[in-house]
């Protein structure tokens, strides 16, 4: 399922070098898990669960909000390639709304992202609602 995506903006390095385009800074490009995020969470081991679990309500209400609103929702997964198809069609079935599905996220948790773009990360605790912003220590590289 996919709407359009919004259009990129031409950006550029202090050196008036062309660099990756960027979104319009109302539009949030949200990268979503999904086992243990927006249905319980189902190992790779045992596939067949993957069919009949039910999606978090809050989950899909605020997924398919921010997709209306004109965010991008990509979700991603450490499921594998192997698990598109019923993976694909879970979505679909529960009505989902997003623009990309990605597999294959490292297993394991305790993930520390580093990128040239500005990363906000939301740990989920069991509800989804709006999002708050609030304060707090981040791990970052040394001047």
């Amino acid at each position: 399922m996919s709407q359009l995506m919004p259009e990129l903006n031409a950006a550029f390095n202090e050196k008036g070098e062309t660099i990756s385009p960027k979104l319009p800074s109302w539009v949030k490009n949200f990268l979503i898990d999904i086992d243990g995020t927006i249905c319980d969470d189902v190992p790779n081991e045992e596939p067949e669960r993957m069919g009949t679990c039910l999606p978090y309500p809050d989950a899909l209400k605020y997924v398919n909000k921010w997709y209306e609103e004109g965010h991008i929702i990509t979700f991603f997964t450490s499921r594998t390639e192997e698990h598109r198809e019923i993976t694909e069609e879970w979505l679909q079935r529960h009505g989902f709304k997003y623009h990309g599905l990605l597999f294959g996220k490292p297993r394991g948790g305790n993930y520390h992202w580093i990128d040239n773009h500005i990363v906000k990360a939301t740990r989920f605790k069991g509800k989804f609602t709006d999002l708050v912003i609030q304060t707090h220590e981040i791990e970052v590289f040394s001047s």
